[in-house]
């Protein structure tokens, strides 16, 4: 590319506000913005969670993490699931 040709291609670049030359953002465009400036992080169930460190013998959540990838579901879920037929369980009195 020869000088005069790189200054023209690049002449628009040496303006201070060049965003003033967009419009607004499409609406679809819009929605992936807010969508990806938006903080991760672990979705909310129910009323959010609450992250606990529980002691277990290696045994059992070699035991548990087996079950849990046959059923498809991650070891929070599977113990999520073991306590909740706990305590509806004994809130029956069985």
């Amino acid at each position: 590319m020869k000088a005069d040709e790189l200054e023209a291609t690049t002449s628009d670049l040496e303006q201070e506000f060049i965003i003033d030359k967009f419009g607004t953002m499409p609406r679809d465009a819009s929605t992936k913005w807010e969508s990806a400036k938006r903080k991760r992080g672990r979705p909310r169930e129910g009323k959010g969670v609450k992250v606990i460190s529980v002691s277990l013998e290696r045994d059992l959540i070699s035991r548990s993490d087996k079950l849990a990838k046959s059923l498809g579901i991650s070891r929070s879920a599977l113990i999520a699931r073991g306590l909740e037929e706990t305590l509806a369980r004994l809130s029956q009195g069985t």
